[in-house]
């Protein structure tokens, strides 16, 4: 395992508050693995035996329903883990899971972070931050579902993917634009008419750049009310 690999591993939620000792026997058993994009990582049903973080690029979970319809659940990039809660319950995948760039991921088994449960309280302390994040994320999502326009929730991720605090930024964006659409809950046609109005909030779409006027007053739009953005 390369020690930048090791790095990222710690910066997660799953590694951050566990002793060096806990991580670096659990890491040690832990191994890399590449994905082209469009790859799968594992399907919807399989047994989870699992967990799995992020190295480098982006990935996403998904479930098909019945209909045939695909829903993504949740895209991940560099230091965001999945698949915890269900490992550990040695539960079957309700997702399926996706590289949607080129990827490399990390494994870790699941019966060896139970282990470590065992042996020392602070790794269930960490599993336990895990998954409270997922938790928090998806409450957010379903709130931006509820109370927020598509442009808003659009605004909101680019806002995410920004680093800077003020003034203008360009943004590129990650992944392709169906995929953005199917994470911010919205169909294609949808994300069109949002990135067109946004030009009125200085946001300028040209293939995958976003060149933002002031991302201050992008982090402004996304808190307003939808009745008056809606009006705006």
């Amino acid at each position: 395992m390369q020690p930048e690999y090791k790095a990222i591993a710690r910066q997660s939620l799953l590694f951050s508050s566990m002793p060096e000792e806990d991580s670096e026997m659990l890491l040690a058993n832990a191994h890399v693995t590449e994905y082209d994009r469009g790859q799968t990582i594992f399907l919807q049903g399989e047994k989870a035996t699992a967990i799995f973080i992020v190295v480098s690029g982006w990935a996403k979970l998904y479930r098909i329903a019945p209909s045939g319809t695909e829903a993504v659940v949740g895209v991940f990039t560099q230091g965001r883990s999945f698949g915890e809660a269900l490992a550990f319950r040695g539960d079957v995948y309700p997702v399926s899971a996706e590289a949607v760039t080129s990827l490399k991921l990390m494994r870790i088994e699941a019966d060896d972070y139970l282990r470590r449960i065992r042996e020392t309280p602070e790794a269930a302390i960490s599993l336990l931050a895990s998954t409270f994040r997922h938790l928090h994320s998806l409450v957010g999502q379903i709130e931006a579902l509820k109370a927020r326009t598509s442009a808003q929730r659009v605004a909101e991720f680019l806002c995410e993917l920004s680093n800077a605090e003020e003034g203008p930024c360009e943004v590129v964006l990650p992944y392709d634009k169906i995929l953005i659409a199917g994470r911010l809950g919205m169909k294609p046609e949808s994300l069109s008419r949002a990135f067109a109005r946004l030009k009125t909030e200085g946001v300028q779409i040209k293939q995958n750049l976003a060149k933002i006027e002031d991302i201050e007053h992008l982090r402004v739009y996304c808190e307003e009310d939808p009745a008056q953005a809606w009006t705006r």
